[in-house]
């Protein structure tokens, strides 16, 4: 029986999945593995591309541009391994990875899924990935970082205590591993999403069914600025800190996992924030003798921002069933 599934999900990267594939194929040598290539409609020889080089891939076409979880899902379905793998194309092993992933599964029963630690290509640990709900919670929220305002909101959302060192809240959808039997329990990617915020849903449902592990002594390289649609922004910002879409489906996220008055609390945060930060910045053109008017842009694209978000409200009020693309 094939030990590992490893399942890809492809939007014009095949060059990516080549290079991501040619590791793979180089370090896994503990564990059995088949590779399935989900393609969201990429429109060029992606396909061509990759079974040129690697025949033994299973191929799948969804027809259109259905994100991460719907591609994701086909391949879940598709396999054939006593594991899954999600992984994404900008990603390059170092060593045998899925052993040290199948071997905690295989031997603790009691974890649900498991990932290694995300370096980049200099071998340093990617800080900015959240291991906790408590981080994303507190990125939501946008005020001064004074000390003060700091240790507040970090008393009103604390960080969770692990009853072990690698234990986690959520897992990345990059690179992570679990049972077809726990997706069968807490049930497959949700549908709604369309990219992003999918993992984060995940998790919570993953966490109910075992634990959740990242192994701070196993790694892969995350290229992330590799990918076609880079998840950060260029022009980041501490008041535009999300592209339009990675938030619209944090928002849907949020809903789902803590409910509606909490969902509709940051609604109405964001919408007070406009007039308070339109109006401080043009306090501060106007003390350094500036038109009031004066360098708004920042300010203008929150607003945009905020407007797409409405656009999505009420179904995410309702917590409607939908393609929550931006």
């Amino acid at each position: 029986m094939i030990d590992v599934s490893v399942i890809i999900v492809n939007y014009k990267t095949p060059r990516l999945i080549c290079d991501c594939l040619q590791t793979l194929y180089q370090y896994t040598k503990a564990v059995t593995f088949e590779v399935l290539v989900v393609d969201n409609d990429s429109g060029d020889d992606s396909e061509s591309q990759v079974l040129t080089e690697f025949p033994e891939v299973r191929w799948f076409n969804m027809g259109y541009n259905s994100g991460f979880s719907r591609a994701s899902n086909r391949g879940i379905e598709n396999a054939r391994g006593r594991y899954v793998f999600l992984l994404n194309s900008d990603t390059l092993l170092i060593n045998d990875v899925l052993a040290q992933l199948v071997n905690v599964l295989d031997n603790r029963p009691e974890v649900a899924a498991v990932c290694p630690m995300q370096i980049n290509r200099d071998r340093q640990v990617h800080h900015a990935i959240f291991t906790s709900f408590s981080q994303l919670r507190r990125h939501f929220f946008i005020f001064p970082h004074t000390p003060f305002m700091l240790k507040l909101v970090h008393r009103l959302i604390p960080d969770p205590v692990y009853s072990e060192p690698d234990e986690v809240q959520w897992l990345s959808g990059a690179c992570l591993m679990t049972r077809p039997s726990v997706i069968a329990k807490v049930g497959a990617l949700e549908e709604s999403f369309f990219m992003y915020g999918e993992d984060s849903e995940w998790s919570n449902r993953l966490g109910k069914a075992g634990k959740l592990l990242t192994l701070h002594d196993a790694f892969i390289i995350h290229l992330e600025y590799g990918s076609q649609d880079d998840y950060r922004q260029p022009d980041l910002s501490h008041i535009n800190r999300f592209r339009t879409q990675m938030h619209v489906s944090n928002l849907l996220w949020y809903r789902k996992q803590y409910g509606l008055v909490a969902y509709l609390l940051v609604m109405f945060h964001y919408i007070s924030l406009v007039p308070i930060i339109f109006g401080w910045k043009m306090v501060v053109n106007l003390r350094q003798g500036r038109p009031p008017l004066y360098q708004l842009d920042n300010q203008t694209k929150f607003a945009k921002q905020l407007g797409v978000f409405l656009r999505f409200f009420w179904p995410t009020v309702f917590d409607r069933k939908g393609f929550y693309k931006v």
